[in-house]
């Protein structure tokens, strides 16, 4: 895997709990964490990963290792 894809820790958590069908407002509920940073992870996982939306984030993230 190249480290231009790398992920936080955070954005694979929060990717790995999409994963699972989670939304963002689940998932900030069991992070502890607020619905505007749970998005603020996953925009910036976007990014990243060159990802169109949430499932195609989940989809490369699965594809390159990271989750």
């Amino acid at each position: 895997m190249s480290g231009r894809y790398r992920l936080t820790p955070r954005q694979r958590e929060c990717l790995s709990e999409a994963q699972k069908g989670r939304t963002a407002a689940q998932i900030a509920h069991k992070l502890g964490i607020s619905e505007h940073t749970v998005n603020s992870y996953f925009s910036e996982a976007y990014r990243r990963l060159g990802a169109r939306n949430r499932a195609h984030a989940v989809a490369l993230a699965v594809s390159l290792g990271e989750i």
